[in-house]
């Protein structure tokens, strides 16, 4: 008989649906060992929470989270709210002994990274980087583990938006300090760099520029980053809401001594590859449809050849995370790696020079 696992999400937005979504279909593509009930949903807009659990099947809903937290009927937790309340609502539900599953950014510092960490030990515990879940960017850490790409020299990454560009969007908690803790850096960076650590490696010095266009707003519209990684390979990194014509171009290179690889989100069923060892007269980039035989989460969705979407990153995180909760990856330690480089990113661009995001001298 499978175990049942009683969830409460916190937050009722875009990540909200993403997520309510995920729980309602992973079943449908994992064999996973619980049942999950949909046990409460909470939020500030009580009118949007009823029309919510109706559209999701969320059993109640609930304005107070710490009430939530503290059920005896709840055993998982998930943040999904605005980031400045990740850390209370994440580190109130570890010390309550439930599993915790948070949004990206962890938090807006790495003070409140940290404190969530050490909240979290003995709790599984774990981080929505839904990116790392698509076929072609797992594929991607596979082969560069097998040595297809060889010693890496350069790895490139763009997340280009063009929505900071509209003045008639209605008004976001994203463009306010206060409740984002940054703009771009903690919004689209931080999955960049998740995507680079998980690909690459260790990040060891970086130099940051950060820039806002629209007057009177507290964020960053537009950050660029230049960095050294720990394998001896320098990257650069542009992540901006002012890309007009780009809708969600999460894109990365990675350029090695035997090879290459190329991604974007907009064409996420691909990976881009060449391979240097091959005769010269056969050399050059070729597109691989990656939802094929021996491939990332081929046994899970559909037939090879069929394409997946947005949905299917959030499905595979939550199957992962169900099926060894203990050893999930990327965990709020991991998490909390990110959020060292990007506070080191916002300390190059203010004192204008390289920072380590250790902290080490450089």
């Amino acid at each position: 008989m499978n175990r049942e696992v009683n969830i409460a999400l916190i937050g009722q937005g875009f990540m909200g649906r993403a997520h309510s979504n995920a729980y309602r279909q992973v079943k449908h593509f994992f064999d996973i060992p619980v049942d999950l009930r949909l046990k409460v949903i909470c939020g500030r807009n009580r009118p949007g929470l009823e029309t919510m659990a109706r559209a999701w099947g969320w059993e109640q809903i609930s304005t107070d989270w710490r009430s939530v937290v503290e059920r005896p009927d709840v055993d998982l937790v998930d943040v999904s709210t605005p980031n400045a309340l990740h850390a209370p609502i994440a580190i109130a539900a570890a010390r309550a002994g439930k599993m915790v599953l948070c949004e990206k950014p962890l938090a807006t510092s790495v003070a409140e990274a940290t404190s969530m960490v050490e909240a979290a030990r003995g709790a599984p515990n774990g981080v929505w980087f839904n990116y790392r879940r698509i076929p072609a960017v797992a594929f991607s850490r596979r082969l560069i583990d097998e040595g297809r790409v060889g010693e890496v020299f350069h790895y490139r990454a763009v997340y280009l938006q063009e929505w900071g560009n509209d003045a008639s969007r209605p008004p976001s908690w994203k463009l306010e300090r206060a409740h984002a803790g940054s703009g771009v850096l903690g919004d689209l960076l931080s999955h960049l760099v998740d995507t680079a650590l998980y690909l690459n490696g260790p990040i060891r010095e970086v130099s940051g520029l950060m820039h806002t266009f629209a007057p009177r707003r507290d964020i960053d519209d537009a950050t660029l980053l230049l960095a050294r990684f720990a394998n001896g390979s320098v990257g650069s990194f542009e992540a901006t809401r002012y890309a007009v014509g780009r809708r969600n171009c999460n894109a990365y290179q990675i350029h090695g001594s035997r090879g290459m690889l190329a991604f974007n989100l907009e064409d996420m069923n691909y990976l881009e590859l060449a391979d240097a060892t091959e005769p010269r007269n056969l050399q050059g980039p070729r597109r691989m449809m990656v939802t094929g035989p021996d491939q990332p989460y081929s046994n899970n969705f559909w037939r090879p050849g069929h394409s997946i979407g947005y949905e299917h990153t959030f499905i595979a995180t939550l199957a992962d995370f169900l099926l060894a909760p203990e050893s999930f990856r990327p965990n709020f330690a991991d998490a909390l790696e990110v959020e060292r480089v990007l506070e080191a990113v916002a300390q190059s661009a203010r004192e204008r020079r390289a920072v380590s995001p250790a902290g080490l001298p450089l």
